[in-house]
């Protein structure tokens, strides 16, 4: 069934009366479990102060009540979710070792398969809509194998507008929504995570990066996300002849620790996944967490020597809002300087190299010169993570549209470098980033991006934390 379909079954009706106060009160009576961040919920559970079911009954509600605004599930299996949570109590009171997710409900963005769920593929056209196909796939993805193993209760998978390139919905008044503001967007296209996270829907998500598809609805929603570095989380995707080079899958989160947790868990080579095994064994994600940013030196960047061409009327104020939160790294122990940034443009070379990767043949001069640039601009990134542990910007240069704006912006052919300026970038030269909530442009979020060298993601979730715990982001969305 199709999101519209699973919210009309009466098997939801009786999860929306209010269960979700009285499970929160009967707790610890210091919070709403709602806002628990996924490791808390995890402890609740494995000490037995709450059960997995009453936490995925309350997260079920919350779906159940909000989503017919947000439009964040393409499906919700609710008598699935509550099977798989009575099987984690049930392993509980076996005294079987719980997995470092235990009982912690998180939902996929929509073309990371789920077993049981439709899995559409990536890359149609919004002209294709229509043609997607919903029937539901046999098998896990890697990263949904993963995160089962780890405990996790995969309740939904989240709703991808534009099937990963556009914005693309057959009827706009179904498009994900806002939490914020519902008149406008998360983003796109790991827009239904971000969305369902930034709501509490569910603690965290799964999202993926193509050109800042994690790390953009995250800035638009407020809360984190994480593009990794390439090849660390695998996937084996057997339906597409394409070798998805730029593209990766990372955790949304509202947490810090969160993040590290689950890139614990969905990181690491498997040989099913060619990409992931040039790698040695992932980093653990945790090994710096005392560290914080202390000793730090980072460099700051408005826009990378070449963003400013996609600039926007409310540009500079975000700019400039994202530059003093920049600064607030000093206060952690960092020293914060103006990077010399002189990066040359993506576009259109980064389209030239998809092209090439995705099966349509160029001639070898248009390669040559995109080659060169990619291979100009990774050298002087090498050069600069040589004298700075990280390079701060804007994440986006815009605050969400509204769902017409978005609509009519995908029409014209310069709005993907538009949308993408700061972060497509480290897709084509594969280095991972990081986005990071920081307060509010005209009532609607804003992100700071942090980049740094391949493998350096647990430092950089270290001195993430540290950020969040000294400027925390506690205002709640208004569809919440």
């Amino acid at each position: 069934m199709d999101r519209r379909e699973f919210l009309a079954t009466s098997a939801v009706a009786p999860l929306g009366a209010g269960l979700g106060a009285g499970i929160a009160g009967a707790v610890s009576g210091d919070g709403d479990l709602t806002w628990w961040p996924a490791w808390r919920i995890r402890e609740a559970i494995v000490s037995g102060k709450i059960s997995a079911l009453a936490v995925t009954d309350h997260f079920l509600a919350r779906i159940a009540r909000l989503d017919p605004q947000l439009h964040a599930f393409r499906v919700v299996d609710v008598a699935g979710a509550r099977e798989q949570a009575r099987a984690a109590d049930a392993a509980l009171a076996r005294g079987e070792t719980p997995g470092p997710l235990f009982g912690v409900p998180m939902a996929l963005k929509e073309h990371v398969a789920v077993r049981g769920f439709p899995a559409p593929e990536q890359g149609h056209r919004p002209g294709d809509v229509a043609s997607i196909d919903l029937t539901p796939v046999k098998e896990d993805s890697i990263c949904a194998e993963r995160l089962r193993k780890a405990g996790a209760i995969l309740l939904g998978v989240t709703i991808m507008p534009g099937m990963g390139i556009a914005a693309g919905m057959p009827d706009l008044a179904h498009h994900p929504r806002n939490p914020w503001n519902p008149a406008k967007v998360p983003g796109s296209s790991s827009a239904g995570s971000a969305a369902a996270v930034a709501a509490g829907l569910v603690p965290a998500a799964i999202g993926s990066d193509g050109g800042g598809s994690t790390r953009l609805p995250s800035a638009l929603c407020g809360v984190l996300g994480l593009h990794p570095t390439t090849g660390r989380v695998p996937n084996a995707n057997y339906k597409s002849q394409k070798l998805m080079l730029t593209v990766t899958f990372g955790p949304i989160t509202r947490d810090a620790r969160d993040t590290a947790l689950i890139m614990k868990v969905i990181g690491g080579p498997d040989g099913r996944d060619m990409l992931s095994t040039v790698h040695p064994p992932a980093p653990d994600y945790l090994a710096h967490w005392d560290g914080g940013a202390n000793g730090m030196k980072l460099g700051w960047t408005d826009d990378f020597g070449f963003a400013s061409t996609y600039f926007v009327p409310e540009t500079p104020a975000i700019i400039a809002q994202a530059h003093a939160a920049a600064q607030g790294f000093a206060q952690l122990g960092a020293q914060v300087e103006k990077a010399d940034v002189a990066l040359e443009d993506f576009w259109p070379h980064v389209a030239t190299t998809m092209a090439q990767y995705e099966g349509h043949t160029q001639t070898e001069a248009v390669m040559r010169a995109d080659f060169e640039v990619r291979g100009r601009n990774r050298a002087r990134m090498d050069a600069l993570l040589e004298r700075y542990d990280f390079i701060l910007s804007a994440t986006a240069v815009y605050t969400a549209p509204t769902v017409e704006q978005w609509n009519e912006n995908w029409k014209a052919p310069d709005y993907p470098p538009r949308y993408t300026a700061e972060t497509f970038m480290f897709n084509w030269l594969q280095l991972p980033a990081i986005s990071l909530p920081i307060g509010f442009h005209e009532g609607m979020p804003v992100g700071l991006q942090m980049v740094g060298r391949p493998d350096s993601e647990p430092r950089m979730l270290a001195a993430a934390a540290r950020f969040l715990e000294r400027f925390p982001q506690d205002r709640r969305p208004g569809v919440s």
